[in-house]
């Protein structure tokens, strides 16, 4: 008997020490976000947020605010398509911020011909104009996520000419290899999804093609609900990514009484809508199109281009670079609003007291000056009542695609609900409410249609 003990006793160590390597080790710490009892807890380990702290620390100090006028970079240089209106000196700046940002070690030579550099044979260069355009986008028109603190090249770069947190479409399952059963798309280890069973790639479903994100619905046996047992799986797995790549878990967003339920959630969900949605638009409209123009050796398995994700720009912190406000310090990378998002000829907001109604340019979820104005009547009117509710419906005009322009409308009324419960309101007195018919007019463009109503009763 001792020897069949001395014999495995070996064996049974090397289970116990297998069993304790899949454990965090300590110390561990936990903060209270929300009311005792709900569960709203972050867990934290100090040694590995110490260890996140060098990768989030701004490179260098900020540079010399350089003068915005003089001659333009476009009337001086030869083929600037881009920040052409920059002053020479602000251009200068920020070309080498670029490189120490995007390409330490290579310089300029990364992007540009030395001996021309007016010559686009590099097709970085090609792609490093569109990734300056689509900052610029992200920082104007997409406040909602980025707010004031904004995005620069660093943010996503950090020293690399290609971001460490990109993704690529994961390789199909090799067909020929049939007995041994059709994977889904999962259970295989993936740190995509934190080596669970989940599918590892929610990314192309959710970020790429803009699939429905859905699990409870809100009714008993509600029709052409989305959420069967696979996309429940899904939305576990986008979820999870999400996690690992802000560095948090589900309360950071969620109340855990009720994951579904928006007023009792955290602002930070209103905030990760708006980022989910933000990812998608980048990938669509700037990723996806550079497909042919870089090397087929930067392309992954499935011959897609790396697109982004949350843990691209964030990278473990809840804020990229802890929320250092690197973009102030550029304006041209801080941009203008698309004329997609104009607010031209806008009506005034409607501030009465029941009632308001607030008005948004094509295409953007943003308030312009004007409409702030009157959301600011709206914040007033709530603080001077502090017993009536706000209920908001969002609405949009007849012209464009009908799915687009119904997330649209959410996006706006989870906008104005946002700062609202930013001002000061609490979330309680704040309701959103889908209206049985949020398309406001019956064809082409409505300046009149795209708005958000506030019930104040």
């Amino acid at each position: 008997m001792k020897s069949i003990f001395t014999r495995f006793l070996p064996l049974a160590a090397l289970g116990v020490a297998a069993l304790l390597a899949g454990c965090e080790r300590p110390p561990i710490q936990s903060v209270q976000t929300g009311y005792r009892g709900t569960g709203m807890l972050q867990v934290y380990n100090p040694r590995i947020l110490n260890e996140q702290i060098p990768n989030h620390q701004p490179p260098g100090t900020p540079p010399v605010p350089a003068s915005p006028d003089g001659p333009r970079a476009k009337d001086v240089l030869k083929n600037v398509q881009v920040l052409g209106d920059t002053g020479v000196a602000e251009f200068t700046n920020l070309m080498t911020a670029i490189t120490a940002w995007v390409s330490p070690k290579e310089g300029c030579a990364y992007c540009h011909n030395l001996q021309d550099m007016a010559d686009d044979s590099k097709y970085a260069k090609v792609v490093a104009r569109r990734m300056i355009q689509m900052t610029q986008h992200v920082n104007a028109d997409w406040k909602p996520h980025v707010a004031g603190t904004g995005v620069t090249c660093y943010t996503c770069h950090r020293g690399e000419p290609v971001p460490a947190q990109a993704w690529v479409t994961a390789k199909s399952q090799d067909k020929r290899s049939d007995f041994i059963g059709n994977l889904d798309g999962q259970n295989q280890p993936a740190m995509s999804v934190g080596l669970a069973s989940l599918p590892y790639d929610p990314f192309t479903p959710y970020l790429l093609k803009g699939e429905k994100i859905a699990v409870q619905a809100t009714s008993a046996l509600p029709q052409g609900h989305v959420a069967s047992i696979q996309a429940t799986e899904g939305t576990y797995a986008l979820m999870f990514h999400m996690s690992y790549a802000l560095g948090v878990n589900c309360t950071y967003c969620h109340n855990s009484r009720s994951f579904n339920n928006w007023p009792e959630s955290s602002p930070k969900r209103g905030i990760a809508w708006h980022g989910i949605r933000m990812v998608g638009d980048l990938n669509n409209a700037y990723l996806e199109p550079l497909t042919k123009t870089v090397p087929a050796t930067r392309l992954g398995p499935e011959g897609d281009i790396p697109k982004v994700s949350c843990a691209t720009c964030h990278q473990g912190a809840y804020k990229p670079v802890y929320g250092a406000q690197m973009a102030k310090d550029y304006p041209a990378l801080l941009g203008a609003p698309t004329k997609a998002a104009a607010t031209a000829a806008l009506p005034p907001p409607v501030a009465e007291p029941t009632r308001s109604v607030l008005y948004f340019g094509v295409g953007s979820p943003v308030l312009d000056a004007a409409q702030s104005a009157g959301l600011g009547a709206l914040i007033e009117l709530l603080k001077s009542s502090p017993k009536v509710m706000a209920t908001i419906s969002g609405f949009h005009s007849a012209a464009g695609t009908l799915a687009q322009n119904q997330d649209l409308a959410k996006q706006r009324a989870f906008n104005v609900r946002d700062a609202l419960v930013a001002a000061g309101i609490p979330a309680t007195r704040v309701a959103l409410a889908k209206p049985q018919q949020t398309e406001a007019n019956v064809a082409g463009e409505d300046p009149t249609a795209r708005r958000v109503e506030v019930t104040v009763r």
